[in-house]
């Protein structure tokens, strides 16, 4: 099969919709887990695995659908994985208890982490290393910036349908994706790679892990993921109690997360050109950790405002917003000929090391500041480490 030359802009911006559907998912219900927790007369623990065990759904999705595409093909697992949202959507929406509820969340997010997977292993097969990540840093803007707006979305929903609604929102939203892709997205996998099972996945997968500059970008992607969602898992938490703000303000104050993302963004795709991937990936390290320190001194002097909190982690994040893209990028172009599984495998690592660091932000709290801010700088400081470690080994080997 002939690899098309470029992907054209319209189907970017599907591929885009398509990698932010899974998170999207997760989180537009995150305002009404309060009305789940009454209406099903559960604990909050209870309500909360409607979110916690989306993630991990999402981790295990990213798992399976990349070797699957590197043998069938990118497009009929990418639409395999949009019916099986679709699917889980409408499961949710007729759910009559909290425990159908959170098979259906599973279900609805295992289908929708195809996004998150086969988009960067598209543009992978069709561009260079350079390039790739500049298109796949459009795609990680949008896969971060919709499901940060999504919870308003919900919350809307909520207020005028019902909570239940938004599931039948994600299922017509992923129908449209489908619609799409069916008659738009072009195969791009130009030479299959054989599966043989779960064995031969797991092997593939070890042999990912041999390659130290591997390890070193893609755990630097997922301790890049550990700073943004431990963020936004405590930071609702943080400006209520600690802050001592209503939660209103909340969502006016945490405009300047995305702002920084997308201006991170905007970097690693105009200025990607100057730069090499390993340069950008550096600096963007680099300035994640200042905004952090800034953060802590802030605090630490006395000076308790969400301003003191939101705008240097706007800082920190404008810096993982040039880091991610680019050591994703780079990640997958180490293994070019298995794209999809080197995609799946830093996208389990990711989704399943951050859901854990969400829990470990909830179990540290002690009513200041200051666990999370600790947490996002040892994440930070591991995700420079750990890439500066993979570089030094390629150019000893070089």
């Amino acid at each position: 099969m002939s690899k098309i030359d470029s992907l054209s802009k319209r189907l970017i911006v599907l591929l885009a919709a398509a990698s932010a559907l899974g998170p999207a998912g997760m989180q537009i219900l995150l305002p009404a887990l309060p009305i789940i927790q009454s209406d099903y007369s559960v604990s909050n623990d209870v309500a909360q695995l409607t979110l916690s065990l989306s993630m991990l759904a999402i981790a295990f999705g990213t798992l399976v659908y990349g070797p699957l595409s590197d043998k069938y093909g990118r497009k009929p697992i990418m639409l395999l994985g949009i019916l099986i949202t679709v699917a889980g959507s409408i499961f949710c929406y007729l759910a009559d208890s909290i425990f159908w509820l959170i098979v259906g969340r599973f279900i609805q997010a295992f289908g929708a982490a195809v996004g998150l997977v086969l988009a960067r292993a598209i543009v992978r097969d069709v561009y260079g290393a350079d390039e790739a990540a500049r298109v796949i840093a459009t795609l990680v803007m949008v896969m971060v910036v919709v499901p940060m707006m999504s919870p308003a979305l919900g919350g809307e929903l909520m207020q005028l349908f019902g909570w239940e609604s938004v599931f039948i929102v994600v299922a017509a939203a992923s129908m449209l994706i489908f619609a799409f892709m069916l008659f738009g997205q072009p195969e791009t996998l130009a030479t299959p790679v054989p599966f043989e099972g779960i064995g031969s996945m797991l092997r593939t997968f070890a042999s990912l892990f041999e390659s130290r500059a591997f390890c070193g970008y893609a755990f630097c992607v997922t301790f890049v993921s550990v700073v943004f969602f431990s963020f936004i898992s405590a930071a609702p938490e943080i400006m209520v109690s600690v802050l001592d703000r209503p939660p209103t303000e909340y969502g006016y104050y945490f405009v300047l997360i995305p702002l920084g993302f997308m201006v991170g963004n905007y970097v690693a795709r105009h200025f990607g050109r100057r730069k090499s991937i390993d340069e950008m990936i550096a600096m963007g390290a680099t300035i994640a950790v200042g905004g952090i320190v800034l953060a802590i001194v802030l605090n630490l002097i006395g000076l308790s405002h969400p301003l003191t909190l939101f705008l240097p982690i706007s800082i920190a994040v404008f810096g993982n917003g040039i880091t991610l893209p680019n050591a994703q990028a780079a990640a997958i172009n180490e293994f070019p000929q298995y794209a999809g599984s080197a995609s799946g495998l830093t996208g389990f690592l990711q989704m399943a090391v951050s859901a854990i660091a969400a829990q470990l932000v909830a179990f540290i709290f002690n009513g200041t500041v200051y666990p999370l801010l600790i947490l996002m700088l040892t994440a930070s400081l591991l995700s420079l480490y750990l890439f500066k470690w993979g570089v030094e080994t390629q150019s000893v080997t070089a």
